[in-house]
C-alpha cells in the first residue's frame, strides 16, 4: 500500500472486501466476484478536524502536519515517495514543493469522493 492510500484510508476508512456468499446448491453457478460499494462522499475537513490532535496541527496547509495527523511519518523520504505517487518526480522538499504536495493530496482525495473545500485544493 502506498502513502497516498494510507492517507486516504485514514480519512475514508479501510477498503474491505465483502465476503462471497456460498452457493446454495451444487447446481448453482458460482457467484461472481463481489464488487465494492463505491465510497460515499466524506466531509474531509470535518473528518480531519475531529481527529485527535487536529487542533494542535496546521493540517489545512501543511503536508507534514497532515501526515502527522493521520499517523504517517512525515520524513523527507516519505514526502518524496508521496510526491512520486502523485506524479511529481522533481520533489525536493522546498516550501513550494510541500505546498504543492498538500494541494495535490487534497485534489486526489476530492477525486476519490471526498468533499474538500476549494481553499484546500487550489
Amino acid at each position: 500500500m502506498g502513502i497516498f492510500s494510507s492517507i486516504k484510508n485514514a480519512i475514508f476508512g479501510e477498503d474491505k472486501d465483502e465476503p462471497t456468499p456460498a452457493p446454495k446448491s451444487p447446481t448453482t453457478t458460482p457467484a461472481a466476484s463481489p464488487k465494492r460499494a463505491p465510497i460515499s462522499s466524506v466531509d474531509v475537513e470535518k473528518r480531519l478536524s475531529n481527529m485527535s490532535g487536529a487542533e494542535k496541527l496546521n493540517w489545512r496547509t501543511s503536508i507534514v502536519d497532515l501526515m502527522k495527523l493521520v499517523g504517517i511519518d512525515p520524513s523527507y523520504e516519505n514526502r518524496k515517495e508521496l510526491a512520486h505517487e502523485l506524479g511529481n518526480t522533481d520533489y525536493s522538499g522546498t516550501a513550494e514543493d510541500n505546498i504543492a504536495l498538500h494541494k495535490a493530496v487534497m485534489n486526489k482525495i476530492a477525486a476519490s469522493g471526498g468533499i474538500v473545500p476549494k481553499e484546500l485544493k487550489d
